[in-house]
């Protein structure tokens, strides 16, 4: 692969990492086992089980994670054809979706926000109207 190619699988591999670990670290469809995560990163009695726990609370960490299994799917590798190709693109890919991952993150916090103030605007409006009555 040219390293244009390379530079466009980068980031195009990127986003179903990034979509994979916020969904399973942030989303609704994952609340409950991600609920049970976060008590056993809290209460486990060994640092192995509450760190094994933690991988699934944290989208950082596990995009690692689904970063390896994305690399086993594609063979994805990035500036080199050997083993080194494969580290520097996990690397890279990590980056990469967490980057989109924040920059997501902005985006959902400036909605609700948005939301949030034309709730209030619509009580005023409301409350303004009631008074007028």
């Amino acid at each position: 692969m040219t390293v244009s190619i390379q530079l466009a699988w980068l980031f195009l591999l990127a986003l179903p990492i990034a979509c994979v670990a916020w969904t399973v670290t942030h989303e609704e469809v994952f609340r409950e086992p991600r609920e049970y995560c976060v008590r056993w990163s809290q209460e486990g009695k060994t640092i192995w089980k509450r760190k094994f726990f933690y991988l699934f609370t944290c989208e950082y960490c596990f995009s690692h994670y689904v970063t390896i299994g994305f690399l086993f799917l594609t063979e994805y590798h990035l500036l080199l054809t050997d083993w080194r190709g494969y580290i520097i693109a996990g690397f890279a890919l990590v980056w990469i979706a967490n980057a989109y991952m924040s920059l997501y993150a902005l985006l959902r916090q400036g909605i609700v926000r948005e939301k949030t103030e034309i709730k209030v605007l619509q009580k005023q409006s409301e409350e303004e109207e009631t008074a007028m009555r």
